[in-house]
């Protein structure tokens, strides 16, 4: 009893710091107003690219494609009969959107047992280390987002049949051209961003 009660407590403090760390950002489409309200994401997203070579750009354009930067984001529910909630398309969740299997793996992979798809930190250290692997299997550059994307949206080994999916191929542009445009609004306030060492709650 008294087990169960630490944990329901651990659990609901847990949910109350993701909560009051993710509320609304003002302008998603913009990468200098998402660091200047989150600086520490800057922090993270850095590390992120110093670490598996993935551009902070490449990383904010996949979440913004996937989740919006909703850390509570998951699929819609099928319904049967049009209308009765039903099962997700999928155990995809979080900032990255990744699904359960794919998350353990980078889990195990990195040794990063701790890791919650709900955290920002960890979703663009997957996102970079995601990269890092398409790079190594598929030989698609990190800085191709087009085809980054599209390896990160249909998996590995299903890249090789995207061009069956319109679709993919649809958001895979969007992401790119998201991407672009984070990059030329990084150039104007990365300065800026690395010469703050502090970060002020």
């Amino acid at each position: 009893m008294i087990r169960s009660m630490k944990k329901y407590v651990i659990n609901f403090f847990i949910l109350l710091v993701l909560s009051s760390c993710s509320s609304t950002l003002s302008n998603t489409k913009d990468s200098c107003s998402i660091f200047s309200e989150r600086y520490l994401w800057y922090k993270h997203a850095k590390k992120a690219e110093e670490k598996w070579g993935a551009p902070i750009y490449i990383q904010l354009a996949f979440i913004k494609k996937e989740s919006d930067f909703d850390w509570s984001a998951k699929p819609e529910r099928t319904k049967l009969f049009k209308i009765i909630p039903y099962k997700r398309k999928s155990s995809s969740f979080g900032y990255s959107q990744a699904i359960k299997g794919t998350w353990n793996q980078y889990k195990k992979e990195t040794n990063n047992r701790l890791a919650t798809r709900a955290r920002f930190k960890d979703s663009v250290d997957f996102i970079g280390w995601y990269m890092n692997k398409t790079e190594k299997l598929l030989k698609i550059s990190k800085t191709d987002s087009y085809r980054q994307y599209i390896a990160y949206h249909e998996g590995w080994g299903n890249y090789k049949n995207y061009k069956k999916n319109k679709k993919v191929i649809l958001y895979a542009k969007e992401v790119k051209n998201q991407a672009n445009l984070y990059k030329k609004q990084l150039n104007k306030c990365q300065k800026r961003l690395n010469r703050n060492k502090y970060i002020i709650f």
